[in-house]
């Protein structure tokens, strides 16, 4: 099953680091947060990723591209250009660099993939938000509500939208968007969605959270795994440097070895 990345936009409310890179490169103990996003779901088997990039782009694909050099010690010959790499080890992935567009929005981003995630069910996540969820048991609970797409449904007050979700059956019948704090449930992404998904999705302008959510929930196709450890986004510098001091000490988020 591929893995979907969004890492197309600005940033803008992280401008200290964004003004130089895209913010799912904005790095984390030495590594962009993306790279700890990636090594989630590999730690549970998902290897093919497609970063869906826009912004900055080329800063990913030299990233992916020289991903030996990033990580790994080298002794070279200038005269000649040979390399000898010591310890590398790497990693098993297959990494797509996509430009989704620079303007598109999220849904755009997710469309514009679509001839690389082809019409199997995927998983999708955005590239800012870490967290210790258990990706088999969303998938699991994606199957059991037979939804066209599963988002992770964690608790986070503050400035981000809440969700209504049914008692029994985990359907979502309510989403809004980054409205007044209520302390409820949130979107934190670590969705799994089926390739019907991507056909609710009109054009580079739509808000995967706007239209695409309503759709589903008018059809009771939109399912939710609540998720009560830990979640964090990187939305702004005090978040990168909570997730830093998280790192330092003991990173919650961190499932592998």
């Amino acid at each position: 099953m591929k893995v979907a990345l969004l890492a197309g936009g600005f940033g803008t409310r992280l401008s200290e680091e964004t003004s130089v890179r895209p913010k799912p490169m904005v790095e984390i103990g030495g590594r962009p947060i993306m790279w700890h996003i990636m090594k989630i779901y590999a730690h549970y088997g998902f290897k093919d990723f497609v970063i869906l990039g826009g912004y900055k782009v080329d800063f990913i694909r030299n990233y992916f591209l020289n991903y030996r050099g990033h990580n790994c010690d080298f002794s070279i010959d200038l005269g000649s250009g040979d390399t000898e790499w010591h310890g590398w080890e790497g990693e098993d992935w297959r990494v797509t660099v996509l430009d989704t567009g620079l303007d598109s929005m999220t849904g755009g981003r997710v469309k514009r993939a679509r001839h690389v995630l082809g019409h199997e069910r995927f998983c999708l996540t955005y590239g800012d938000g870490l967290s210790n969820v258990d990706i088999p048991k969303v998938i699991a609970a994606h199957e059991a509500a037979g939804a066209w797409c599963t988002l992770t449904a964690v608790t986070q007050p503050g400035r981000y939208g809440a969700l209504k979700i049914g008692d029994d059956n985990g359907v979502v019948e309510g989403f809004r968007e980054k409205g007044p704090a209520d302390g409820g449930l949130i979107n934190g992404g670590f969705f799994v969605c089926e390739p019907e998904m991507i056909d609710l999705i009109d054009d580079d302008d739509t808000v995967l959270e706007a239209e695409p959510m309503d759709r589903l929930i008018e059809r009771g196709k939109l399912g939710s795994y609540h998720h009560d450890g830990f979640w964090q986004s990187m939305d702004s510098l005090r978040d990168k440097h909570l997730l830093e001091s998280q790192w330092r000490e003991n990173p919650p988020w961190r499932v592998w070895a």
